[in-house]
């Protein structure tokens, strides 16, 4: 599931060269990252807090939700779409990059933690530069909606598979 949604999550690079389209400044490009960033830093603590109360799979899902609606505003064009979908961006990595992080070490052995952060990070690795490269090429061939469409439709069959697998108990994840 991880794998399914590391493919909908464009690098960030993306949403600077996004924004580039989109006609803000070059002296005010870094405030997309800074935006995201902070968003994230913001929503990360609170998310854990979530996921410790009801589970690892409210923020999971509600990420996976949160990265669907902000690639579709990606998709849009104009200044306040491009805005809200960097901000919603955040709060997806917010929402979702701990509970991934708690889940790795939740199912491994202690003596393997190490490995298995390792492995799950190395796998992880691959699967967004296989991302980028697919987005890439969508975003050079057919425009940045394709890019953030293919995005859009990735979360969706995320979101999809998570809530299938929720089936389960309420504090799983």
């Amino acid at each position: 599931m991880a794998g399914v949604f590391t493919l909908a999550r464009l690098s960030e690079a993306f949403l600077v060269l996004r924004a580039q389209q989109q006609g803000v400044a070059l002296l005010w490009i870094p405030l997309v990252t800074l935006a995201f960033s902070l968003v994230y830093a913001l929503s990360a603590y609170p998310s854990g807090l979530l996921a410790q109360r009801y589970g690892r799979r409210v923020p999971l899902l509600t990420g996976m939700a949160v990265l669907l609606v902000s690639m579709l505003l990606l998709a849009l064009p104009g200044m306040p779409a491009l805005w809200l979908g960097v901000a919603l961006y955040g709060l997806h990595l917010g929402l979702t990059q701990g509970v991934f992080a708690a889940a790795v070490a939740a199912s491994a052995p202690i003596a393997l933690r190490g490995t298995a952060f390792g492995l799950y990070y190395l796998i992880i690795g691959l699967l967004q530069l296989l991302a980028g490269l697919g987005a890439g090429w969508l975003w050079q061939r057919f425009g940045a909606q394709a890019a953030f469409g293919a995005g859009a439709a990735m979360a969706a069959a995320a979101l999809l598979l998570a809530a299938l697998r929720a089936g389960g108990g309420a504090r799983s994840g």
